[in-house]
C-alpha cells in the first residue's frame, strides 16, 4: 500500500468539516432540498429531545444551514424521504438507505440496549395488541394507548404499550409516519413503504455493511480505522475492517495518508481526492463560525474531538449540578477550522429571551476583535431563530461577548 502523502492536523480538518457541510452556507434562502441533501451529506441525523435551545437535529441543521424553516425535517419525513431508525442512536436516516437498514431491523440482536429481547419475548400479547391496534385504527402516538381516568377505560396502559412501540420500531414492523409536537406517530411498515418487499431486497447484509462502512468514510472526510464504526455505531458482522479499509485503499475507493504528528494510517474517500492534493487557501475557506449541538457528527465521538481538533468534550447534562464545569448543556463553538470555546444557553421563549449563561473560551485561543464579533453575530443570529429579540448573559460570560446593545 503506498502512501499518497502526509498532510498538516489544518488539512484534515479541512476534509473533514468539508465533508461534514460545516464551512459553507447554501446560496439563497434554505430550501426544503437543502435539508435532505444535508442529511444525505451527513448519512444520518441524531435525534435527541432536550430542548433549552432547538431540539438537537434543527440544531445540528442551523449550523450547517443558517435561518432554514424547522418544519422542513417533519416535512420530508412525511413525504417519506427520511425515516427513522437506531444508526449512531435513535436518527432521522435518508430513504434511499433502507434497504441497507432493514437487515439489522429483521436481526437486531446485535443492536445492544437498543433491543429490548426480553421484552419481546415476555410481552408477546401485549406486543400482538398493540400491533393489532393500529392495523385496525391507523397511526398512533404513544399517548394514544394511555389510560383514561372517566371509568371506560380499556387495558391500555402506556408504559408496556410505549415499550412494545419502540419493540416494533426495532424490529422493522412498525415505523414513524409524522411527527406531533415531536412525539412519534407510528404506522405499519407496510403501509408507509407499501412498495417494500424484504425478499426483493437487492443487498446481502454483507453488501449492507460495506455500504455504511464506506459511507461513514465519506462522511468523515478522512479517518483512521478507529474512528469508522462509530459513525454508526456498528457491530460488524460479516466484514473484517482492516481487511476492508485494505481492499478499499488498494483499488483506489479509499486514499491512504498520513498526519502530521501521527503515526497512525488514516484514509480519505476518492470523492475528495482533489481536495487532498490540490486544497484550495485554507485560510480563505476555513472561516466559517458555528455554533454546534452537543449530538453534532463533528463532535458526537468525543476521543474522534480530542483527537483531531484538541477538543476534550464532555456533555455535562447528565453529571450532577455542583459537579459541571462548565454547564447543562454546553455547545461548541467552531471558528476557522478551531473548535474555540463553549457556551452554554437556554432560550426562554414565551419571554423572547436568549440566555447565554456562559461562555468558556480554549485555552491558547487569541483573543481578538475579529473574534469577537464573529461569535456575536453568530449568537444573535441564533437567537434570532429561536423567535427571540433580546440576549441575557450570565457573569460567566467574558466581556467581549457582551454586547452594549443587546436587541436582535
Amino acid at each position: 500500500m503506498t502512501i499518497v502523502q502526509e498532510i498538516s492536523q489544518r488539512h484534515a480538518r479541512f476534509l473533514h468539516l468539508n465533508a461534514q457541510g460545516l464551512l459553507r452556507y447554501p446560496q439563497g434562502t434554505p430550501q426544503k432540498e437543502h435539508v435532505l441533501s444535508c442529511i444525505q451529506k451527513m448519512g444520518v441525523l441524531q435525534i435527541d429531545t432536550i430542548n433549552v435551545v432547538a431540539r438537537s437535529p434543527y440544531l445540528v441543521l442551523w449550523s450547517r444551514l443558517g435561518q432554514y424553516q424547522p418544519e422542513f425535517l417533519r416535512e420530508l419525513l412525511v413525504d417519506t424521504r427520511l425515516f427513522e431508525f437506531w444508526a449512531h442512536e435513535a436518527s432521522f436516516l435518508p430513504i434511499e438507505d433502507f434497504a441497507h437498514f432493514r437487515h439489522q431491523m429483521l436481526d437486531p440482536t446485535h443492536l445492544g440496549w437498543r433491543f429490548n429481547h426480553r421484552w419481546l419475548n415476555e410481552q408477546s400479547e401485549n406486543i400482538r395488541k398493540v400491533l393489532k391496534k393500529i392495523s385496525e385504527s391507523g397511526p398512533m402516538r404513544s399517548k394514544d394507548f394511555e389510560r383514561r381516568n372517566d371509568g371506560n377505560s380499556g387495558w391500555w396502559d402506556w408504559k408496556p404499550e410505549k415499550k412494545s412501540l419502540e419493540v416494533l420500531l426495532t424490529t422493522g414492523q412498525l415505523m414513524v409516519r409524522d411527527r406531533d409536537q415531536f412525539q412519534r406517530v407510528y404506522d405499519l411498515t407496510s403501509r408507509v413503504l407499501p412498495d417494500w418487499s424484504d425478499a426483493n431486497n437487492p443487498y446481502s447484509p454483507k453488501d449492507s455493511e460495506a455500504y455504511l462502512l464506506s459511507k461513514s468514510v465519506a462522511a468523515l472526510g478522512i479517518c483512521c480505522a478507529d474512528w469508522v464504526p462509530d459513525y454508526f455505531r456498528m457491530r460488524l458482522k460479516h466484514i473484517n475492517l482492516q481487511a476492508f479499509l485494505n481492499a478499499q485503499a488498494n483499488s483506489g475507493n479509499f486514499i491512504p495518508v498520513r498526519i502530521e504528528g501521527d503515526h497512525r494510517q488514516f484514509y480519505v474517500h476518492q470523492e475528495f481526492s482533489e481536495l487532498l492534493h490540490n486544497p484550495p487557501i485554507l485560510s480563505n475557506v476555513m472561516k466559517a463560525t458555528r455554533i454546534l449541538s452537543p449530538f453534532d457528527p463533528a463532535v458526537w465521538d468525543r476521543r474522534r474531538a480530542k483527537e483531531l481538533f484538541e477538543f476534550d468534550y464532555k456533555l455535562e447534562c447528565y453529571t450532577p449540578e455542583n459537579k459541571r464545569r462548565y454547564g447543562y448543556f454546553c455547545l461548541p463553538i467552531l471558528r476557522d477550522g478551531q473548535m474555540i470555546g463553549r457556551m452554554d444557553a437556554k432560550a426562554h421563549r414565551q419571554h423572547k429571551i436568549f440566555e447565554v449563561k456562559s461562555l468558556h473560551l480554549e485555552s491558547g485561543v487569541r483573543q481578538s476583535a475579529a473574534m469577537f464579533s464573529d461569535v456575536n453575530k453568530k449568537i444573535q443570529e441564533m437567537a434570532l431563530w429561536h423567535g427571540c429579540n433580546s440576549i441575557r448573559y450570565g457573569a460567566d460570560v467574558p466581556s467581549g461577548f457582551q454586547l452594549a446593545d443587546i436587541s436582535c
